[in-house]
């Protein structure tokens, strides 16, 4: 997810991406525990993708006090 589009979310929309990525996390520790998997670099970029997330949260709650 570019950054661009993560300014262009509404603050509902962000939690809501927050929590579709946190499953696709655990759905991915799920499948390397119970089988191979390809794409390795998946965990990296869904982690970053978190983070990019939380970290606009926190400037929105932060530029709203």
């Amino acid at each position: 997810m570019k950054p661009r589009n993560v300014h262009k979310l509404g603050t509902d929309e962000l939690d809501i991406e927050v929590l579709q990525l946190r499953r696709k996390l655990f759905e991915l520790e799920s499948q390397r525990v119970t089988e191979r998997i390809q794409d390795t670099s998946q965990f990296k970029r869904i982690k970053k993708d978190i983070a990019r997330l939380l970290t606009e949260k926190q400037m929105r709650a932060g530029a709203s006090s």
